[in-house]
């Protein structure tokens, strides 16, 4: 099983990025996925989380802003990032807890993508 993250890149401040957290391999089903970032210099920081039921639950500072989504079909999540701010410049981490095909629960990280805020 491996996660892995895109749609990182530069926006200006009030843009939008669309961030994807893509699991792969001999997958059953996902549950929770969590989105962190971890900006220059600071500790890494939890953003949003989506429940395998659909629950979602998002950090204050993204709140209102940010919105985290899935596509089981697709064993996809989403996280939909509008009026973006400089303070928003970090590498953004999906993680995932996912049941494989052998009934074994991992708990996987995918590798980070880069979101730049700046004029």
């Amino acid at each position: 099983v491996q996660l892995q993250a895109s749609g990182g890149g530069l926006v200006q401040p009030g843009g939008s990025l669309r961030l994807s957290c893509a699991a792969s391999g001999s997958i059953f089903s996902i549950n929770a996925v969590f989105w962190y970032r971890q900006a220059p210099g600071k500790q890494r920081e939890w953003v949003a989380a989506i429940s395998g039921g659909g629950s979602t639950n998002y950090a204050d500072s993204v709140k209102g802003r940010f919105t985290i989504s899935r596509d089981n079909a697709k064993n996809t999540v989403y996280l939909q990032m509008n009026s973006l701010k400089p303070e928003d410049t970090a590498v953004y981490y999906c993680n995932g807890n996912v049941i494989d095909r052998r009934g074994r629960i991992g708990d996987y990280w995918g590798r980070g993508t880069l979101v730049t805020v700046s004029s």
